[in-house]
């Protein structure tokens, strides 16, 4: 083999960083496993790498015995002492073997773990590059589409763009040029495998930190984002200078940081609200566009009670109840949606409901949980009915329908009562 191994065994070493001693070793064990299986598994095979020389010496080791039963394994003593005059019975004793072919053997091993350890190596230098990565923004080129999604090639790896990761309705093409969030990276047989994301909130956060230094540098805090991928999304924004205005940041001079963040994300739109600690603010500034009147807030529940004027009802609610559904990620409460008219219209209902509750001395609860909101919802029901209310029986429905049609007489319902209109979303 002369030296020209050796010299590929260094340059390979120091080019690709790959281990020399672990190089030989694999290239060592590779070659001896290749002789064991030309002339035999059973043979007590040795090989060595020659520093100096740069050969592949093969060693063939046999037990010193008075009877040879196995040509392959054991010598007799007489054989043996012409090799070492001092050896004696059990011993070991090694003949270089001159193996035919070796070099074109060796030279097969060789290319063999040369490559499989490049691979090897260049796999888990990839692998330790990326894995403390997650949550950094890397760009590719679409290199083709599988099964599970696009596969993107990022230079010397690739990462995979999940279908449940890409912005709904956008499309790509071989050669595109395209984004995305380190989420997650696998250290998988064939390679590292390297997850990224369009869609998920946090992707939205770093394109933030990326466009606005004030978000970078921490003097504006975004706290939280909610995503209707590629259609809308609310990011939630604190500034910890008072000097800084938080909104105005984020949305630059003539709008050119947000204009990068919504070109990138395919036209999104994003919406900047002020965070507060007081949840009925919070609230009021995540349903903008819409003017809010009042908040009543249920802390046991986590719910809001929104009110708005008629006017507002529309963009209070947004286009298929997007505004509201995306402030209710926002805040994690629940939001019910009122007008002005059908919110006096409930708290008129609420007050007659507990007046009668109280006329008949059972629970205004129990009504409720039995399904009456209302005096009208009573009256309609037969008094065999009302008895599955928990609280009622024979004895005072009678006390029931008096009172109940004494507060229906001053209390009568008129003709241009508006309709009922509102809407309730929870946290998703």
């Amino acid at each position: 083999m002369n030296l020209e191994l050796k010299k590929a065994i260094d340059q390979i070493s120091k080019d690709k960083g790959i281990d020399r001693d672990m190089l030989i070793d694999t290239l060592e064990e590779a070659i001896r496993a290749s002789v064991a299986k030309k002339y035999g598994d059973k043979m007590d095979i040795e090989v060595n790498f020659n520093e100096e020389t740069g050969d592949i010496e093969v060693y063939q080791f046999k037990v010193v015995v008075d009877e040879v039963e196995d040509p392959d394994t054991e010598i007799l003593m007489d054989e043996a002492r012409v090799h070492d005059p001092e050896v004696e019975l059990d011993d070991a004793v090694g003949f270089r073997l001159q193996v035919e072919d070796l070099g074109r053997i060796a030279a097969q091993s060789a290319k063999q773990v040369i490559i499989q350890r490049m691979r090897d190596a260049e796999q888990e230098i990839i692998y330790e590059e990326y894995k403390n990565r997650t949550g950094e923004i890397v760009s590719g080129i679409i290199q083709r589409r599988d099964r599970s999604g696009w596969i993107i090639n990022l230079g010397r790896t690739e990462a995979l763009l999940p279908k449940d990761r890409q912005i709904p309705r956008e499309r790509f093409r071989q050669g595109d040029r395209v984004e995305g969030l380190i989420i997650e990276v696998r250290k998988e047989g064939r390679g590292p495998q390297i997850i990224i994301t369009r869609s998920d909130p946090e992707y939205m956060t770093a394109l933030f930190r990326r466009e606005v230094p004030e978000v970078a540098d921490g003097t504006v805090n975004i706290m939280g984002v909610a995503r209707d991928p590629g259609l809308r999304a609310k990011v939630t924004v604190l500034s910890q200078d008072s000097n800084v205005d938080p909104v105005g940041a984020c949305v630059g001079v003539r709008g050119s940081r947000i204009h990068n963040i919504v070109q990138e994300l395919r036209g999104e739109r994003i919406d900047i609200v002020l965070w507060s600690p007081d949840i009925a603010t919070y609230a009021a500034n995540a349903l903008s566009p819409a003017r809010v009147s009042k908040i009543a807030i249920d802390d046991a529940e986590k719910s809001l009670e929104v009110v708005v004027p008629e006017d507002q009802l529309t963009p209070a609610i947004g286009k298929k109840g997007q505004n509201v559904k995306l402030a209710a990620k926002l805040l994690g409460w629940k939001i019910d949606i009122f007008t002005n008219s059908r919110y006096n219209k409930l708290n008129k209902d609420r007050q007659l409901l507990e007046q009668l509750a109280s006329a008949v001395q059972v629970p205004m609860a129990d009504f409720v949980e039995a399904g009456f909101d209302t005096l009208e919802s009573i009256a309609e029901r037969t008094n065999e009915e009302l008895l599955d209310i928990q609280g009622i029986s024979e004895e005072n429905i009678g006390t029931l329908r008096a009172a109940l049609n004494l507060l229906i007489s001053q209390n009568p319902q008129t003709d241009d009562e508006p309709e009922e209109s509102g809407a309730d979303y929870d946290e998703v």
